[in-house]
């Protein structure tokens, strides 16, 4: 499988690369802001399985320009068969205090930024392909809601329904998107979000099950939005 993995850096992101790096069979692309952490991804995935295709990318979805992107995917894979768009980023403030480019930032961050990479590598998908979009039980409609969350849980909301419409739109294709609303995991944005929360999944749990999901989940679902969630937050 030729598969991409978004916010591979840290968190979740990066225990999902790493559960695909130790199976055979699969080429993948990891893309993120942050090289060090990138360099540290491949040396982590290395030393677990020598033989692994891991290809760190950095590369901001937010402000870098993809006509460089576009045609590294192409001349690394050809074609793609899964996409996980689980780049994103959180803004705890109250509601009275969130500004509009907080706002802004928010939608582009967790939801523009994947609506554009989806159209910039669209001709690349495989028949059959498999995009999995990471949202949030914050933008899950009739979850329990949080101060502070509001431009958050609104972005990973709008994500929830591009998921919908990105699977009737893609249906005669035979490309397959869903949606997980994953509920909270021991993160950096987690402790950011809920300083003193504990979790009690791991995000190398979170990032197994995303990445079983990725490669399996097309088989038995289209345009669904899944909560996976043990606690909320």
């Amino acid at each position: 499988m030729n598969i991409i993995v978004t916010g591979a850096s840290s968190g979740i992101g990066f225990e999902t690369v790493l559960e695909l790096a130790l199976q055979k069979g699969h080429k993948i692309m990891a893309i993120a802001r942050n090289a060090d952490k990138l360099r540290k991804l491949l040396e982590i995935a290395k030393g677990l399985n020598p033989d692994c295709e891991l290809y760190p990318v950095s590369f901001d979805l937010t402000k870098d320009n993809f006509s460089a992107l576009t045609p590294l995917i192409e001349d690394k894979f050809g074609k793609v068969d899964i996409l996980i768009n689980n780049a994103g980023a959180l803004v705890n403030k109250p509601f009275l205090e969130t500004t509009e480019e907080d706002l802004y930032s928010m939608l582009q961050t967790n939801v523009v930024s994947h609506f554009v990479f989806i159209q910039q590598i669209y001709q690349l998908f495989n028949t059959g392909a498999h995009i999995v979009n990471i949202g949030s039980m914050g933008g899950f409609q009739g979850s329990e809601k949080f101060p502070g969350l509001s431009a958050y849980s609104s972005s990973k909301a709008a994500l929830h329904v591009l998921t919908e419409c990105l699977a009737a739109e893609f249906k005669e294709q035979n490309i397959k998107v869903n949606c997980l609303a994953l509920g909270s995991a021991q993160t950096e944005m987690l402790e950011a979000a809920f300083p003193g929360y504990e979790s009690p999944v791991l995000a190398f749990e979170m990032g197994k099950y995303v990445a079983d999901f990725a490669l399996k989940g097309h088989k038995f679902f289209n345009g669904k939005i899944l909560p996976v969630a043990l606690t909320t937050p």
